[in-house]
């Protein structure tokens, strides 16, 4: 090796090294903020607006330990439009409050936490029928490759359903990148509503192709539909809105 091939490998030798010690280090918290609108806010299946548009928002924070909490809010009319037995109530947004942890073993991951449905200042439970709507879950998921498996766990009535405690949702889903922005995730869910003779089980189904255009920004397209083994169980009493009819949904969300 002459003199001149040892020099350029020792200023290679002290780039790399320098590089090393200067490459950013991985951030210990993350904050992030999203924006959204969809055409109809449908959660679990359920249409919780009666076909109208809804602005949605975010916040989330997580921690490289793998804690997080976070808090989105969405605008509704499902309260509302339930009071046609009852004096008029109150209830036109909905704020989920939740906070877990994340962790990874033997190739699956983790997600175990807590979350709070706050309707605010909904007055459901005027209407005589109903308990108040605010709702707290507890959840634990695991998702292996594309697919996932969620479990959800009522602590008390679930969104104003009396002596609901107990009422589970089981959420199967998968994410296959399509390539060039596009991804598409079936999904299946199955509600089961605690002391209600049944009534209120049902399963959904969803289909959704989404686009991430770049920049935070995601466009998606959804096929929603659910079978109930009693319709009028979801059937709003007042505007006479089955929540779980068949749908196709528009939405775009901004992240930053």
């Amino acid at each position: 090796m002459n003199f001149k091939s040892k020099i350029v490998l020792a200023l290679l030798a002290t780039s790399s090294a320098a590089f090393a010690q200067t490459a950013p280090a991985a951030p210990e918290s993350t904050l992030g903020y999203n924006v959204g609108v969809v055409s109809e806010y449908r959660y679990r299946g359920l249409g919780q607006g009666k076909g109208d548009p809804a602005l949605q928002g975010g916040v989330d924070y997580a921690h490289s330990s793998g804690a997080y909490i976070g808090a989105w809010g969405s605008m509704i009319s499902w309260i509302k439009d339930n009071s046609a037995t009852g004096a008029p109530i109150q209830g036109s947004s909905e704020l989920d409050m939740y906070a877990g942890y994340k962790f990874e073993a033997a190739g699956v991951a983790y997600d175990v936490g807590y979350l709070r449905y706050e309707y605010l200042n909904n007055s459901l439970s005027k209407t005589g029928t109903y308990a108040n709507a605010n709702t707290d879950e507890v959840y634990g998921a695991a998702t292996l490759g594309a697919y996932t498996a969620k479990y959800s766990y009522s602590l008390g009535n679930l969104f104003g359903y009396k002596g609901s405690k107990g009422s589970t949702y089981l959420d199967l889903s998968a994410t296959f990148d399509l390539g060039n922005g596009y991804s598409i995730v079936p999904h299946v869910g199955r509600q089961l509503v605690a002391n209600q003779e049944s009534k209120g089980n049902y399963t959904d189904l969803a289909l959704t192709l989404n686009k991430d255009f770049g920049n935070g920004l995601v466009g998606s397209v959804s096929a929603i539909t659910v079978d109930a083994k009693d319709k009028t169980f979801y059937t709003n009493d007042k505007v006479n809105y089955y929540q779980g009819k068949d749908i196709i949904v528009v939405g775009a969300k901004y992240s930053f």
